[in-house]
């Protein structure tokens, strides 16, 4: 005999349904009870009539789905996934297919389909914690927010070395990065002046407190303690020549902005360097500028229209409110 299992939807259905057509319940009271209009009700009850219990399955049930992903088109994810994309995440490989190979999936197919072949996620999704969030600057160039990561962007295929990089604050775009074998000044200022000659002055940056950047030293030479104030870093002295002012992060939180690119590029920016094998700092380095367009293309955050905003971080360090330049327009 054949059996048939009705969802927890369906489950009390029966019974209620049996009680009206014996006439113990009204249409009024199961309608209520099963939380449906008494219209619907009357299909279900004619439904139960003709057909009883089975009757009252979903029409689709053991059927496939119109919208499941097409086998061919599930066959190609399957392949590219497990050869030429290994290692790349649910997002980045649903827009290596669409880009690369003109095929139009969804993020959430695809990672049915890693699911479906048992491969565990590139990173692990974490609740969000509960702190307030520092608003974004309310100009593109107000503020920018600069930092260094040590990691192995190039996994085993060469050394380990440390990417430096700049983003807006308000629109979150990357304004520059690049490779050095470590955090030093020639780095740092390397990467000032590329954000400068390409965007403009910004009224601040955001970094955190490396020595490099700001005095974090108890020394005060004899003349320091005549002016009341330290001497500024080489770098502090670049931005002060500039009139840049500088503000020193007291935790990784503070300039939380940079610190989730990092995470999102030890992904997605390993994984483009290992699709090109490259192997060397100079070949990464000549590809950033290529990578740059294609991160800050999807990107649709907007600065926030707020100019009072502008003229208070002006007073925050003295200095003449001004806007920012637009960026060059390549050839």
């Amino acid at each position: 005999m054949e059996t048939f299992t009705l969802s927890r939807k369906e489950l009390h259905r029966p019974g209620l349904l049996k009680g009206l057509c014996s006439g113990r319940l009204k249409n009024a009271q199961v309608a209520a009870a099963l939380g449906i209009t008494v219209r619907h009700l009357r299909r279900l009850k004619r439904r139960f009539e003709t057909g009883g219990a089975r009757a009252l399955m979903h029409g689709n049930r053991g059927r496939p789905s119109p919208r499941r992903l097409p086998v061919a088109a599930r066959a190609a994810v399957v392949r590219f996934m497990t050869t030429l994309y290994v290692g790349f995440n649910d997002t980045h490989l649903t827009e290596k297919l669409r880009e690369q190979h003109g095929l139009i999936v969804s993020r959430e197919s695809v990672r049915r389909v890693r699911q479906q072949l048992g491969q565990p996620p590139q990173r692990a999704r974490r609740a969000p914690r509960a702190r307030r969030r520092r608003v974004p600057e309310a100009a593109r160039g107000a503020l920018i927010q600069i930092d260094g990561s040590p990691f192995a962007w190039l996994e085993a295929r060469g050394p380990e070395f440390v990417l430096l990089g700049a983003v807006d604050d308000a629109t979150t775009e990357i304004l520059a990065l690049q490779f050095r074998p470590t955090e030093d000044v020639h780095g740092y200022a390397t990467l000032f002046h590329d954000v400068f000659t390409r965007h403009g002055l910004p009224l601040a940056v955001y970094g955190d407190r490396l020595n490099l950047l700001v005095r974090n030293d108890t020394h005060w030479s004899v003349e320091e303690q005549l002016a009341g104030i330290q001497a500024p870093t080489h770098l502090g002295r670049i931005l002060q020549a500039l009139a840049v002012g500088y503000i020193g992060a007291r935790s990784p939180q503070a300039k939380g902005r940079i610190e989730r690119l990092w995470a999102t590029l030890q992904d997605r920016l390993v994984s483009e360097l290992r699709l090109r094998d490259i192997r060397s700092l100079e070949a990464a380095q000549a590809y950033l500028p290529a990578f740059i367009v294609d991160f800050n293309r999807p990107l649709r955050q907007t600065a926030r229209a707020a100019p009072g905003r502008l003229a208070t971080a002006a007073a925050r360090f003295g200095l003449a409110p001004r806007l920012p330049l637009p960026p060059r327009r390549g050839p």
